[in-house]
């Protein structure tokens, strides 16, 4: 059942977000797809993370996350992400914004107190409530697609693998 279920969700295109925070004055972060708007009243959005990820403890004890939704251009920074081990802060442009690391050139980026949370599974869904956001008109989401990123600004049929 497993294997079915990732294989179903790996044809399901997504946004890619970078979720940071920073704890005890060291900043984190992970590449992540669970993300979803919540609520307009009061403007809000869950971010799932798995429990055994690098930002579990750390955002779980913090007051504060930023959702940065990454765009094309951020392409470079979704790869360190990925680097085990790596200052994933090196690579892009990143400030203290309310607290917590927010990217400058994303598309978008979304400060949350964190409100609630919820363990179900393997992962604890958090949710933010919105204190600040920012939006670059000029930006097309990076979207991962079947194990690769593809570019949507293309009509859909011909989208492609970037």
């Amino acid at each position: 059942m497993t294997d079915s279920f990732r294989e179903a969700m790996r044809h399901v295109a997504a946004t890619v977000y970078a979720v940071t925070t920073i704890h005890d004055g060291q900043p984190y972060g992970i590449l992540a797809t669970a993300v979803s708007s919540l609520s307009f009243a009061p403007p809000s959005l869950l971010a799932c993370i798995n429990r055994g990820a690098s930002l579990h403890e750390p955002i779980t004890h913090a007051q504060r996350f930023c959702v940065n939704v990454l765009g094309l251009s951020n392409r470079d920074v979704a790869e360190h992400f990925m680097i085990p081990e790596a200052d994933r802060f090196s690579v892009g442009d990143w400030q203290e914004q309310h607290g917590v690391p927010v990217l400058t050139s994303a598309q978008s980026s979304l400060i949350c107190t964190v409100a609630d949370r919820h363990v179900f599974g393997t992962h604890t869904i958090f949710v933010g409530e919105l204190i600040a956001a920012s939006h670059r008109e000029d930006a097309t989401p990076l979207t991962y697609f079947d194990r690769h990123y593809i570019d949507i600004s293309e009509a859909p049929e011909k989208a492609r693998k970037i």
